[in-house]
């Protein structure tokens, strides 16, 4: 009898969680537009003031929130119009940072776990005002960089720093960055809703429209109420993560697999795990074939024959680098789940090992 399929892949999406399917009906139902003067656009309207003062309670962050589509839109919007004579991004961001900042935008280097190079990055800040751009957890490795050191250098140069929080948002604290992006599907919220946390407006110019003139178009006011309610499940699952995701590296290890970047500080729902002689490619087909969902790297490379630019960043030669898959964790991930990886994973190794 065939197993029922088993998600795997959260870093990419989560499921909506129950708390944000009733705050969206709630939204639907309240259907005017936001800036519309009449009853029912107030009503919208306010109901959109009412989720943005609730993600920032959530968040516990202090400065302002401009509703996007998502965390790409509000990296793009933070690059393009911070007040930043230049760009400077980490050597393993996203793409969604890396597109718009451009293929002249410096790389700081980094270590063989993926983290910021502190006395790299100091050379770097010498000179005109820059933007910073690091990802909190990387959506590949799940390495946590060390965020409020890299901000204490960059306040200290006079720079501007953009966090890319879109894997941390609801699973663990928020840095002290100046401007911070962040995405709803990653924490339980719907597709199409995001966020640019912003500590003072006067680090970003506004390009004009809704959003108090920094995000043009109409307000997703469903979205907002949705992500909030997202947001204020909390993050209580995540001691269950790190255990689930100690047994997964465990077991990796114990059927000869080895855990990328396995002694640097990691968000506990993120795994990267290589498997020696099989490639990433191969693994994929076999897990799919069994009902099992991961992914190689993030979800918008991940169908891309390139190699990680992380990994590959990370000093890892490119045969290992093929090799590499990530397993990432949700709040309804449970041992069995974890369990069923790992036994189709030791029964690959052993074929490989033939």
């Amino acid at each position: 009898m065939a197993q029922p399929p088993l998600y795997l892949d959260h870093a990419a999406s989560t499921p909506l969680l129950d708390v944000a399917r009733d705050a969206l009906a709630q939204g639907f139902a309240a259907w005017a537009n936001p800036s519309s003067p009449h009853r029912q656009g107030r009503a919208a309207r306010a109901l959109l003031e009412d989720a943005r003062a609730r993600v920032k309670a959530a968040l516990g962050w202090p400065g302002e929130v401009v509703f996007t589509s998502g965390a790409s839109e509000a990296l793009a919007l933070a690059i393009a119009h911070a007040k930043a004579d230049r760009v400077l991004v980490g050597a393993v961001e996203h793409d969604a940072v890396l597109r718009p900042a451009g293929e002249a935008a410096p790389r700081l280097v980094v270590d063989g776990n993926g983290v910021i190079d502190l006395a790299a990055l100091d050379r770097a800040l010498e000179g005109p005002t820059a933007l910073i751009a690091v990802q909190q957890v990387n959506s590949e490795t799940g390495v946590i960089q060390p965020l409020d050191r890299i901000a204490a250098r960059v306040r200290e140069a006079g720079g501007v720093l953009l966090a890319d929080c879109a894997q941390a948002a609801g699973k663990i604290a928020l840095p002290d960055a100046d401007l911070i992006a962040l995405s709803a599907h990653k924490f339980g919220g719907p597709i199409g809703i995001g966020a640019l946390l912003v500590r003072d407006f006067a680090l970003l110019r506004a390009p004009g429209g809704q959003e108090r003139g920094y995000r043009a178009g109409t307000e997703n006011m469903p979205g907002a109420l949705a992500m909030a309610a997202a947001l204020e499940a909390g993050d209580g699952w995540m001691d269950q993560a790190a255990q689930l995701r100690s047994h997964l590296d465990a077991g990796v290890i114990a059927a000869g697999g080895s855990i990328v970047a396995g002694t640097a500080p990691r968000c506990p729902t993120i795994g990267s795990v290589r498997m020696p002689g099989i490639s990433a490619a191969a693994q994929l087909i076999r897990f799919d074939a069994a009902g099992i969902a991961v992914s190689a790297g993030s979800a918008c490379s991940s169908g891309s024959l390139k190699p990680s630019h992380v990994l590959s960043a990370m000093g890892l030669d490119p045969k290992t680098v093929g090799e590499v898959i990530r397993v990432s964790i949700g709040r309804e991930t449970g041992e069995a789940d974890i369990e069923r990886f790992l036994s189709l994973w030791r029964l690959m190794a052993q074929g490989a090992g033939r």
